[in-house]
C-alpha cells in the first residue's frame, strides 16, 4: 500500500489532475466526507488528509510514503528523512512583507530601526531579514496575521499573498517579496528504497503531468 498525504483545499484540488495522470482517482470528496483516509480506484494507493503543516511530519516519520506540501511549509519543517524530487508548480503564491499603508517601511529600514514582525513563518522571516542586515523582533502568530499591524502588536507581517485583496481590505500594503511559493512532492527516503518501483512510477507520472 502506498499512502499519499495531502491537505484539504487548494493543494488537494490541484493535485487531483496529477493523480489522474498516474491513473489514480480519489473515490471520496473530502468536502462532503468525514473520512480522513480516502480510498482510490487503485487498491494499492490511499490518501490521508492532514493539516498542511503536518504533511512533512507524516512523510518524514513514515506515516505516509509521499506527500504534497508548500515550499513555505517545507522550509519551516526541514527536509530530514525526505527527498524532494519535484516542484509541482501548483498552489502558487508568494511570501511577502506587508505593513500598514501609513507606515514608512523604507525609512525604518534605512534608519536601522529595530522592527517587530509578526509571522507564522519564523525561519523564513529570520533568514530574510538576516540576509538584509535588518534587526527584527519576531512574534509568532498562527492566524489573522493582518491584525498584528492594525492593533500595534507589530510593525510588519511576513505572510503568504495570493491576490493581495485581504491586505488591501485591511489597509495593508506589500513592501517586499520574500520568495515565490509553490507546492512540492516529498518522498520518504526509506519508502523509496522499499517500494521503489510503484513510487518511481508515480513520481514519473507526476513529472509528466506537472505544469511547466
Amino acid at each position: 500500500m502506498i499512502t499519499l498525504a495531502l491537505s484539504k483545499g487548494r493543494i488537494f484540488e490541484e493535485t487531483l489532475p496529477l493523480l489522474k495522470a498516474a491513473g489514480i482517482e480519489v473515490l471520496d470528496n473530502p468536502e462532503t466526507s468525514r473520512k480522513l483516509i480516502l480510498a482510490t480506484n487503485s487498491p494499492e494507493v490511499q490518501v490521508v488528509l492532514v493539516r498542511a503543516s503536518d504533511v512533512p511530519t507524516y512523510v518524514q516519520y513514515g506515516g505516509a510514503d509521499l506527500g504534497v506540501a508548500g515550499r513555505d511549509v517545507l522550509i519551516e519543517h526541514g527536509l530530514d528523512g525526505m527527498y524532494q524530487p519535484l516542484d509541482l508548480n501548483i498552489a502558487r503564491c508568494r511570501m511577502s512583507v506587508a505593513v500598514r499603508d501609513d507606515f514608512d517601511y523604507a525609512a525604518a529600514i534605512k534608519q536601522g530601526s529595530r522592527i517587530r514582525v509578526a509571522t507564522k513563518y519564523t525561519q523564513i522571516a529570520r533568514q530574510h531579514f538576516s540576509d538584509k542586515g535588518v534587526h527584527v523582533d519576531l512574534i509568532k502568530l498562527y492566524g489573522s496575521m493582518e491584525l498584528a499591524p492594525l492593533t500595534g502588536l507589530a510593525d510588519a507581517i511576513v505572510d503568504l499573498v495570493s491576490t493581495g485583496n485581504t491586505l488591501k481590505a485591511n489597509h495593508l500594503v506589500e513592501v517586499e517579496k520574500v520568495m515565490e511559493i509553490s507546492s512540492r512532492l516529498v518522498v520518504n527516503q526509506a519508502a523509496l528504497k522499499l517500494k521503489r518501483e510503484p513510487l518511481r512510477r508515480m513520481i514519473d507520472a507526476f513529472a509528466s503531468a506537472t505544469p511547466k
